[in-house]
């Protein structure tokens, strides 16, 4: 399943600057704006995998998962 999320990148002097609107604690600095935004997606599928076996552990046993569309 594909999901859409939006990058926030700026040039600061040198570097290119972002992270991830939807994702707190998603952020990255590159030297190349295209290496910045594929650095952004690697740590952001990071974090959602992160996420996800956190989310799993959590609940340890008897839960279900619901998928939601907003």
């Amino acid at each position: 399943m594909l999901n859409t999320y939006t990058a926030v990148t700026k040039k600061s002097g040198e570097w290119w600057i972002g992270w991830v609107e939807e994702v707190p604690g998603v952020n990255c600095q590159e030297r190349t704006k295209s290496e910045l935004l594929e650095s952004l997606r690697s740590a952001l599928k990071e974090a959602l995998a992160f996420n996800r076996e956190d989310a799993i552990k959590a609940a340890t046993s008897d839960y279900g998962e619901e998928l939601l569309t907003v």
